[in-house]
């Protein structure tokens, strides 16, 4: 079975891709979780620790299958778009595949404002924080306002419920985004936001944000805006 090393589900918006792509697609496998640790060094880490013994990078998430292991979350899907071509986790279609994964790669690597402003804090309700931001932060409007274009062009010419019509890989690699947009409570188009909810609502989301609610794990370094946890209110 594969095996699927991830960190905290508070806190680890690229654990949450590839866990919710294989939840969301059926496919089995095995959680491993390493909370988060000082990440000091790989003696005191366990957490580094017992990654630097899967993959160079000792990050999560690391995908185990056998022998081999695969780490970074774009390189997972791929993977797993290989290993299970049934599950059509990129469209069909070669044009919106490529369209699907250009936006992914987009994600990959950028939206630095939005991700650095408003790091992914699930348990967490920051209305106030958002609105400070949203009023402080230009790129962080850049941001959202080119989220919410691709979003919307996606969904109108592919009909939704999702941006390819039906879940695939692309709709995995925006939902901490969408975990984002929620507990910040950032202004969105009414389209968009109800995009945000359908992603939200869906079952393997939907575990991901219900079991980071219950680790009641408060980690202060990955807490720029809390000295303690606080019950969400949503």
């Amino acid at each position: 079975m594969l095996k699927l090393y991830i960190g905290n589900k508070n806190y680890s918006s690229w654990s949450m891709r590839a866990w919710v792509l294989l939840r969301q697609a059926g496919i089995p496998f095995e959680e491993v979780m390493l909370r988060f640790d000082s990440f000091d060094d790989d003696r005191s880490s366990n957490f580094k620790k017992t990654l630097k013994a899967l993959t160079p990078t000792g990050k999560v998430p690391v995908l185990v299958d056998g022998e081999l292991a695969v780490w970074d979350t774009l390189a997972i899907a791929e993977y797993l778009a290989e290993q299970y071509p049934q599950k059509a986790l990129w469209p069909r279609d070669k044009a919106a595949r490529a369209r699907a994964r250009s936006i992914c790669a987009e994600m990959h690597a950028g939206f630095t404002a939005l991700r650095s402003s408003c790091p992914m804090n699930i348990e967490a309700s920051l209305p106030e924080v958002g609105a400070l931001v949203w009023r402080d932060k230009p790129a962080v409007r850049s941001d959202v306002a080119r989220l919410a274009a691709m979003w919307q062009a996606l969904l109108d010419e592919h009909g939704g419920p999702l941006l390819f019509g039906d879940f695939t890989i692309a709709d995995a690699y925006f939902a901490p985004i969408c975990t984002r947009l929620q507990c910040y409570a950032l202004p969105l188009p009414a389209n968009i936001a109800a995009y945000v909810e359908r992603v939200c609502a869906l079952p393997g989301v939907r575990q991901w944000i219900d079991e980071a609610k219950a680790e009641k794990d408060f980690l202060d370094f990955e807490e720029p805006y809390r000295l303690s946890a606080t019950p969400a209110a949503r």
